[in-house]
């Protein structure tokens, strides 16, 4: 299956803890480059984060990015019983001091700080239920992936048959090509009323055509094509390996071209190299 490596996905998950929101942003790239942008307080989970990534994907340029929401309604306030038995001490030796006067107000005291604070949340538990919102967003982005995959994957097949119909194009004008340059010759060395040698002539239009023949660029080009959509079935990542093929077909529509003997079959060659770069252009989004 084709993936590509241009997918946005966004997950939001409501767990006890709080309101987590993951999104995972990822580009082509030619190797797997991660970027996190976490909170504070889930910046130990980036290994693990890290090592999930590494084994779902091969390639690309990805961006993950958590916004995490206390739920506040969950939290008790607890009293640090230690400050406030220091408080009340020190509030007694002061009164000790300057004498009787008005009483120690506990509402004054819940005003100093640190005497009540949340109840410490299990961080554990806390990392676990981020973990868990990251596995969801992760699979929304891996189907992001093999979706737009798919598409591409179309299209190059479309190229592909296009290229194909070009390929046996030049293969069935060939002949006549050569055909047509031979009577040219011979058309010239008449007007020039040079007498033809026939064994000569037969010596130019052998060397013609071992100039022209194209037999061994259009059996590479028709294999190449093939193999191409044979890549395109396998269930791993073939994003090198298409890149490398498309530079292979480029090489033989090249020299395709360089040994054309008519404006058809230049043209046709032309095209040929048109929808192999416009085949390239998707192969860089496939991982």
């Amino acid at each position: 299956m084709v993936h590509s490596m241009t997918a946005f996905a966004r997950s939001t998950s409501e767990t006890e803890h709080g309101h987590f929101t993951w999104e995972i942003r990822s580009v082509n790239s030619r190797y797997l480059e991660v970027h996190f942008r976490l909170p504070d307080a889930f910046r130990d989970l980036e290994p693990a984060l890290r090592e999930q990534l590494k084994t779902s994907l091969s390639r690309g340029k990805i961006e993950c990015s958590l916004r995490f929401q206390a739920n506040t309604q969950q939290q008790c306030l607890k009293v640090n019983e230690q400050l406030v038995k220091q408080l009340v001490s020190a509030t007694d030796q002061i009164q000790h001091i300057i004498g009787p006067g008005q009483a120690l107000d506990p509402l004054e005291l819940l005003q100093w700080p640190g005497v009540l604070a949340p109840e410490e949340v299990d961080s554990k538990a806390l990392q676990q239920s981020a973990l868990t919102a990251f596995k969801e967003c992760l699979q929304q982005s891996l189907a992001h992936r093999a979706k737009e995959g798919e598409e591409l994957a179309k299209v190059i097949i479309q190229r592909l048959d296009k290229m194909h119909g070009l390929v046996e194009y030049v293969q069935e004008n060939m002949p006549a090509a050569l055909a047509a340059q031979k009577a040219n010759i011979v058309e010239r060395l008449g007007e020039l009323q040079q007498s033809l040698d026939p064994n000569r002539l037969e010596a130019e239009m052998v060397l013609l055509a071992n100039k022209a023949d194209v037999a061994e660029e259009i059996d590479r080009l028709n294999t190449h094509i093939l193999a191409v959509k044979d890549i395109l079935k396998k269930n791993e990542p073939i994003g090198r390996h298409l890149d490398f093929m498309m530079q292979e077909l480029n090489r033989e529509a090249t020299t395709l071209s360089s040994k054309s003997l008519t404006s058809g079959i230049t043209q046709a060659a032309v095209d040929l190299k048109v929808l192999i770069e416009q085949a390239r252009e998707q192969v860089q989004n496939i991982e």
